[in-house]
């Protein structure tokens, strides 16, 4: 199957695509701020920059874009058709980068809690970010907090 866009089209395409501030974080963080938990946005001193990073409960949240972070079975997955190599390349340096940052967070002692942008869809949202919240409280067995 070829590309239904030109190369200077896809290119531009691309090119919008945002790595910080998108949209299923925006939702994530509306929910969790609505349930009274306060937290820091794009964590630059923690390994892998976390989305969400809530010091309280020692938690960090990814929020991963199926295509970029290779979701594996999920229907919004797929090798492109074109440049592949370049693209099998990037994927997987992207999963191996996520993989050590994930490890070196737990080795830290934080909790990763990881939602994938399907799990954001409508059918799933409430689920997925119930499952985050209960998450964060199983985490906090010895913190004192009204929540």
């Amino acid at each position: 199957m070829t590309d239904v866009h030109s190369k200077e089209v896809r290119s531009y395409n691309m090119s919008r695509i945002r790595n910080k501030n998108t949209k299923p974080e925006q939702v994530v963080r509306k929910y969790l701020h609505k349930k009274g938990f306060r937290y820091l946005k794009n964590y630059t001193k923690l390994p892998g920059c976390p989305d969400i990073v809530l010091k309280k409960y020692r938690t960090c949240i990814f929020i991963n874009g199926c295509f970029w972070h290779k979701h594996e079975g999920c229907k919004y997955f797929g090798w492109p058709k074109s440049n592949t190599e370049f693209w099998y390349k990037k994927i997987e340096e992207n999963v191996e980068r996520d993989r050590l940052n994930y490890q070196q967070l737990k080795d830290l002692g934080w909790k990763v809690i990881l939602v994938w942008e399907c799990e954001l869809r409508n059918g799933l949202l409430e689920t997925t970010l119930e499952r985050v919240e209960n998450i964060i409280r199983e985490n906090c067995g010895n913190v004192n907090s009204k929540l």
